[in-house]
């Protein structure tokens, strides 16, 4: 079972005890936090953003470069079930570009990016860094560049650091409710670290029937040599991740235009399915330059609907704004009070004036 999972069902026991007992229940959690630890064959899951359409290379390294524009910057921040304070908050920050415009077709894109994460699980306890490097070939299928099929490399450096300062455990618990050093626990009065270096790979085909529309086709594969680390004597690994997306957008109105997209994940025996839209309203009604205001509905499967993701977004010059806010429609909606996770995002990219490109796909 994925160690985020696990944790999920610590949290929902420290809900329902929270108001039954005269102990600080608070700290359970941390002691909770680290037990999942304690076995041998723990498989790790990755974190997740309901806004995956706006966070291009935590989904498919292929989607590198996959822009209309001379570069992309993009950075997005989550915080999960804020019922419970600092759970987990997950940031990205990133940038990509297209490189040697001039000795490529104008039909073919190469480009390169970087990416950096930042993950903290129960207060800080649980620390993750990750830096990654990506590079991307678009390759035109047809004279006018329309239709194009990309494929993605990425390499990634990942480190997990647990810290044994801010643990407390069963037996550090005292008659009169404080807590005091556990005589047992190795990693008590300790930070650990360790680190790893992981191999992803994307694969991409985008499309348009007459260059105001499109639509993609995408699948990628994370962990792909699945790395193993060692943490406190046991040994983990990151199980493969594999998702396949899509999505597309087309004008309804004069001033509007219809955006869907889809995902669906697996990874270590967990799975999520995301699907849903959202309507662009060109508010200054200025085709070339428009302000658009986004509205939309996400949906999020597991084995059951698990959550209801309302969109709202604002697009202004180079600049694009999104927000969700996770609705927890699941069994777990009593214990997390229907709160599932705010995120938002900033997406920015930087094209030259007066020029219209290959319709890429688009948030």
């Amino acid at each position: 079972m994925p160690y985020k999972i696990c944790i999920t069902g610590s949290i929902i026991v420290i809900l329902m005890l929270w108001n039954k007992s005269h102990f600080q229940m608070k700290r359970v959690l941390f002691f909770l936090c680290c037990s999942v630890f304690a076995f041998t064959s723990i498989n790790a899951q990755d974190p997740h953003f309901s806004q995956f359409f706006s966070s291009p290379l935590t989904l498919n390294p292929a989607l590198t470069g996959k822009f209309d524009g001379n570069f992309r910057i993009a950075g997005n921040y989550r915080d999960q079930w804020p019922a419970i304070s600092k759970t987990f908050v997950t940031s990205t920050f990133s940038i990509d570009a297209p490189i040697l415009t001039s000795r490529i077709q104008e039909i073919d894109a190469l480009a390169v990016g970087v990416m950096a994460m930042n993950d903290r699980t129960a207060n800080g306890i649980l620390k993750s860094n990750f830096i990654s490097a990506s590079v991307a070939y678009h390759k035109g299928l047809d004279e006018d560049g329309l239709q194009q099929l990309g494929f993605g490399f990425q390499g990634s450096y990942g480190n997990h650091k647990m810290d044994g300062f801010a643990l407390k455990f069963e037996d550090g618990l005292t008659a009169n409710g404080t807590w005091a050093t556990s005589p047992t626990e190795p990693i008590n009065q300790q930070v650990i670290g360790v680190n790893y270096f992981d191999f992803n790979a994307g694969l991409l085909y985008n499309g348009s029937t007459d260059g105001f529309n499109n639509f993609y086709l995408g699948a990628s594969m994370y962990h792909i040599n699945r790395p193993k680390y060692n943490f406190q004597g046991g040994f983990y690994t990151l199980n493969p991740r594999l998702t396949l997306h899509s999505g597309g957008y087309l004008p309804v109105g004069e001033y509007k235009t219809l955006h869907l997209s889809a995902l669906h994940s697996r990874q270590a025996g967990a799975f999520e399915t995301v699907v849903g839209g959202a309507v662009a309203f060109n508010v200054n009604y200025d085709e070339e330059n428009p302000t658009s205001f986004y509205a939309g509905l996400w949906s999020r499967f597991n084995n059951q609907t698990d959550a209801l993701i309302p969109y709202l977004g604002f697009e202004f010059a180079d600049f694009r704004i999104g927000a969700t806010y996770d609705v927890n429609i699941s069994s777990l909606k009593s214990a997390s009070q229907s709160r599932g996770g705010l995120e938002v995002s900033l997406i920015y990219i930087k094209r030259p004036p007066g020029k219209k490109g290959i319709p890429c796909p688009k948030f």
